[in-house]
């Protein structure tokens, strides 16, 4: 009998997951996000690029066709394990070689997470130019499920009217050294689900989950609704215990994903402003420069209960009160994992190469590899593989499956970054505020139930400390796992 019953218990998870197929074309598309129209990398001949909903056990197969004549292209699933697919990273230079204009590749590979995701464009700066998506894993088993009437998501991006490879080209030259001091392009504006003027209807009296992902290039934001509490119910992937933000406020990072409840008012007599702002700090002051005249680093939306009420303007802010991340609980407490097996420190900073300002970590910068690194792992085999040296100058680090790895970051730039780690949801166990200083061998008083995210970002003149298992190897034998930031 209970052979029997678990025979059936099977049977019926495998007739809940499905397949979920998508065939797409990557192409130029011609959009106006705030007013001035410029070519934009779409997806069947549409942008913003369509968002993926799956429940998790699903398996996702992405037929994807390159039109855009005149570039490669490829997609990574940011935040997916894909433990046993990594093939499918969509990693160029990592896990894949690029897909060649008029040529295909599908992605197949099941989802077995849950939580806010997003695709986007891993080849040169394609994804600043419009090729990215949310990707939403459904769970019939989220924890505050019962309280959920709705839900809806909203990215956030910085905007550019050039296109990335022309900013690139101004960005990385000598001229640009010399008389801006190597500084990163401006923004033109900031979007709010591609768009400066988006609309989110809600009914009154009701409790949604809203999946924030930040897909921009640069900044991170800050953002409010306004007259609206926000409860923090997940990161990255990673359901928490609760956080009620009350009148602080919330920030998040390029690449980072926030889920939040907010219960709208019983009154449909007004509408209400959601506003967003670039972080002005790394932009500019942090840089030791002023911004633009006239810069706008704000973009407003609006939760719409009334079409014939008018749309309010933005609340004026004078200040922040951050809620900090890293004191956030998930959701299962899963403890701190001890002891470690393999630290890893790495020294974030900025060299002169050739006359051009270049990130360095520990005083390496990272030259493209002519070989995607995990066809290098299979083809040196099981005598070399384990060598960082056959990867080339890409700053290699060779683990053992099922090491503890502790990494801590040093940033010695004057300014914040953001860093994301593949195939992998790591604790945070320490960061400290700007120009807290750097790492000594000792550590703060950190939580024994750390929270879990797969992107952080660092602070200016600070450091953090983030620990992992490294479970998900590149290859079955010998298992070697191999990270990327």
């Amino acid at each position: 009998m209970t052979r029997l019953l678990l025979l059936a218990f099977a049977l019926s998870n495998l007739a809940v997951s499905k397949t979920v197929n998508y065939k797409w074309d990557i192409s130029w598309v011609t959009a106006a996000p705030d007013g001035f129209s410029r070519p934009v990398i779409g997806i069947n001949g549409q942008w913003p690029c369509p968002q993926i909903d799956v429940e998790t056990g699903d398996r996702l197969v992405v037929e994807v066709y390159n039109g855009l004549g005149n570039q490669s292209t490829g997609l990574h699933w940011h935040g997916m394990f894909q433990n046993g697919t990594g093939y499918m990273d969509g990693t160029t230079g990592v896990t894949q070689c690029p897909i060649p204009p008029g040529h295909s590749l599908t992605y197949d590979f099941v989802i077995d997470q849950v939580g806010s995701y997003w695709y986007h464009s891993h080849n040169l700066g394609q994804y600043p130019d419009g090729l990215w998506g949310p990707l939403i894993v459904h769970d019939p088993k989220f924890p505050y499920a019962h309280e959920v009437d709705g839900e809806f998501t909203l990215t956030l991006t910085d905007w550019y009217h050039q296109q990335i490879p022309d900013l690139l080209a101004v960005y990385e030259s000598t001229k640009n050294e010399a008389g801006n001091s190597g500084d990163e392009p401006t923004p033109d504006s900031a979007l709010v689900n591609g768009a400066t003027n988006t609309k989110f209807k809600v009914e009154p009296n009701k409790t949604y989950l809203v999946h924030i992902i930040c897909v921009g290039n640069f900044p991170g934001h800050a953002f409010l609704f306004n007259d609206h509490n926000m409860t923090v119910v997940e990161v990255d992937g990673v359901y928490t215990q609760k956080v009620e933000v009350g009148n602080q406020n919330v920030r998040i990072a390029t690449g980072q994903r926030m889920s939040v409840l907010i219960t709208t008012k019983n009154d449909t007599s007004k509408n209400y402003a959601f506003w967003d702002t670039m972080d002005i700090n790394m932009m500019f002051f942090d840089e030791g420069r002023d911004p633009p005249a006239n810069f706008n680093p704000n973009v407003t939306a609006w939760l719409v209960y009334n079409e014939s009420a008018p749309l309010p303007d933005p609340p004026t802010i004078y200040g922040f009160n951050f809620v900090d991340d890293v004191n956030f609980v998930p959701y299962d407490l899963a403890p701190v994992l001890e002891p470690v097996d393999h630290q890893i420190i790495m020294d974030v900073n900025v060299g002169s190469i050739n006359g051009i300002s270049r990130f360095t970590i520990n005083n390496g910068t990272y030259l493209q590899q002519k070989v995607p690194s995990l066809y290098t792992a299979l083809s040196v085999g099981d005598k070399y593989s384990s060598n960082p040296l056959v990867y080339g100058s890409v700053n290699p680090f060779v683990l053992k499956h099922n090491e503890v790895v502790e990494i801590v970051v040093n940033d010695y730039h004057q300014n914040l970054h953001p860093f994301h780690l593949h195939g992998h949801k790591f604790q945070v166990l320490e960061r400290t505020a700007p120009n807290g200083g750097y790492f000594t061998g000792t550590y703060g008083n950190f939580s024994k139930t750390p929270i879990r995210r797969d992107t952080i970002m660092v602070q200016n003149g600070g450091h953090m400390v983030i620990r992992f298992r490294a479970d998900n190897p590149d290859m079955s034998s010998p298992p070697v796992s191999s990270y990327h930031y």
